[in-house]
C-alpha cells in the first residue's frame, strides 16, 4: 500500500507496466488518492545536472510537435490535441484523437512502436466509478486519446513513419 501511495494512488508503476507483455501495458488502476513521493538523492543530483539542457530539450521536443502536426493536419480520422493559445508547453506528450484508439495502438505495436494513453476518465478508476457517466466528453476522449512518443532521440523520419502509420491505421 505504500508503494502504491507514493506513485498518486497507482496500483502499478512504470517499469511493471512496460515489463509485462501485451498490448495494454498503460492499464492501471487508482485505487485510492496518493501522493507523488517517489524521488531520491541520486534522482535530485541528475535532475540538477540536467537543467542546463531543458530550454534546448524543449525546444527539440517543440520540433517534433510541428513534424507530428505538419503531418497529420487536416486528416479526417485522426486530430491533433493541440496547445491552447498564448500557452507555451514543453511538448512532453503529443496527443492524438482517433476513434479506434485500441486498434491504432495495437498495430503500431506490430512495427515496434509502443505509444502510450494519459489521463483516462477520472470515472475509470475504481474510486471515482461512482461517478460514471457525470463527464460525458472526458468519458469520450478517454477512450480516442493516443499519446504519440516524444523522446529525444527520434528523429524527423521517426516522426514520419509513426505518422504515415497513425494515418494508415486510423479509421
Amino acid at each position: 500500500r505504500v508503494r502504491r501511495l507514493t506513485w498518486l494512488g497507482i496500483n502499478k508503476d512504470t517499469y511493471a507496466r512496460t515489463a509485462s507483455q501485451g498490448a495494454y501495458k498503460w492499464m492501471y488502476d487508482v485505487e485510492e488518492v496518493g501522493y507523488k513521493y517517489h524521488g531520491n538523492s541520486i534522482m535530485a543530483a541528475i535532475a540538477l545536472v540536467q537543467l542546463k539542457y531543458l530550454d534546448m530539450d524543449n525546444a527539440y521536443r517543440r520540433q517534433l510537435a510541428v513534424w507530428y502536426n505538419g503531418n497529420l493536419k487536416n486528416r479526417n480520422n485522426v486530430t491533433v490535441v493541440q496547445t491552447v493559445n498564448g500557452c507555451e508547453s514543453a511538448q512532453h506528450l503529443l496527443q492524438i484523437r482517433v476513434r479506434d484508439r485500441d486498434a491504432v495502438m495495437l498495430a503500431l505495436n506490430e512495427h515496434a512502436i509502443f505509444p502510450g494513453v494519459h489521463y483516462r476518465d477520472n470515472t475509470d478508476y475504481r474510486m471515482y466509478a461512482f461517478a460514471q457517466g457525470t463527464c460525458p466528453n472526458a468519458a469520450a476522449a478517454s477512450q480516442e486519446i493516443i499519446s504519440l512518443p516524444m523522446h529525444l532521440r527520434m528523429t524527423k523520419s521517426d516522426v514520419d513513419l509513426i505518422s504515415e502509420l497513425v494515418i494508415k491505421y486510423a479509421r
